[in-house]
């Protein structure tokens, strides 16, 4: 069998693994792994290389991806999906294993139906993609956000400031959840739950009073109540999401007003996927290329592999990218406990 690979989407630490995990495990059965290079545009483009053992060496922790990514949409392009099409007929593709979230598994989706063999793995560092307990790169982001809470809470509490720190979270707040739960914040703000900014500044000047300082962790796709998304740019991806970013220092600068003490912004950003991946992400992803290539071998087609408990199960792509895994309100009402 011929198989192509490719991971699509923002980068995030783990994907190597997956990379890895698919061409070591295709050797015993004699199968071929062709890489795409930047996700779907390898594709629509025809830009390939050979992934053998030598390819893959070494790369297991390396962050990043050795294939490159790219948020290209196939059928955001005149012809797109025709291209790609006759782009996995030029190479002799006999199956697609792409790795990526909801945009890049949407586009899977639609191939399948169209005929294309198709297994998917589950990437998303914001931890959103239904159908998936956990997906790789969480945790290393997680970890990242933690370390980064537990270094300004000491610097907050010297220069008696409030610290608003900016974690990713488009749509889904489980890393300010995490984080801020495991950090010890004053305020998780997350997209689920518009806030209340009286509540907010309630929270940082009951910590002042207690004679230290507050941080507040807030998903870059938190809002308001009586308010819009803060943008960066109002520019949109090929997939149609708007750009996020400045919500942090918006609400450093409000609480700065409002209690009349210091605060400054920590936009944790792209910080958060970069680097080496955790063991649990590593071990993760593994598993997972692993048995994407099972399902191949077992006929499989138009399916995600997915993390259910401690199990790696099959489930269909489109039941995996019809809806976002939000932050349900029972798991916000557990580090809402600790606030203030």
């Amino acid at each position: 069998m011929r198989i192509g690979i490719l991971t699509g989407g923002g980068d995030c630490p783990g994907l190597n693994a997956v990379i890895r995990a698919v061409v070591r495990g295709s050797q015993p059965s004699g199968d071929e792994v062709v890489g795409f290079r930047d996700g779907w545009r390898g594709v629509l483009e025809g830009d390939a290389v050979t992934m053998d053992l030598a390819a893959v060496r070494g790369i297991l922790p390396r962050g990043g991806t050795v294939l490159g990514t790219s948020r290209t949409n196939p059928y955001a392009v005149e012809g797109g999906a025709d291209r790609v099409l006759a782009t996995l007929e030029r190479f002799g593709i006999d199956a697609l294993v792409p790795i990526g979230g909801e945009d890049t598994l949407g586009v899977a989706a639609k191939l399948a139906e169209a005929g294309v063999r198709v297994v998917g793995v589950p990437k998303t560092i914001d931890n959103d993609l239904d159908g998936t307990d956990y997906t790789f790169g969480f945790d290393t982001a997680l970890g990242v956000a933690t370390e980064a809470i537990d270094r300004l809470h000491t610097t907050g509490d010297s220069h008696h400031r409030t610290l608003v720190v900016e974690v990713m979270g488009r749509h889904a707040g489980w890393i300010a959840l995490h984080a801020g739960m495991a950090g010890g914040a004053t305020v998780v703000l997350i997209p689920e739950l518009p806030f209340d900014v009286d509540a907010v500044v309630a929270h940082c000047q009951r910590r002042f009073d207690s004679g230290y300082s507050p941080i507040v962790v807030v998903s870059e796709g938190a809002r308001p109540r009586d308010g819009d998304l803060v943008t960066a740019t109002g520019e949109r991806d090929p997939f149609g999401h708007v750009r996020l970013g400045g919500i942090g220092t918006a609400l450093a600068s409000l609480i700065e007003a409002r209690t009349g003490r210091e605060s400054r912004a920590v936009v944790l950003g792209h910080v958060q996927r970069g680097g080496t991946p955790s063991p649990f992400d590593r071990v993760l992803a593994t598993r997972f290329g692993l048995a994407a290539l099972d399902a191949l071998h077992a006929g499989e087609s138009g399916v995600m592999v997915a993390l259910r408990g401690t199990d790696i199960v099959r489930v269909p792509l489109g039941e995996a990218t019809a809806r976002l895994k939000l932050v349900p309100v029972e798991r916000y009402a557990e580090v809402e406990v600790f606030f203030g």
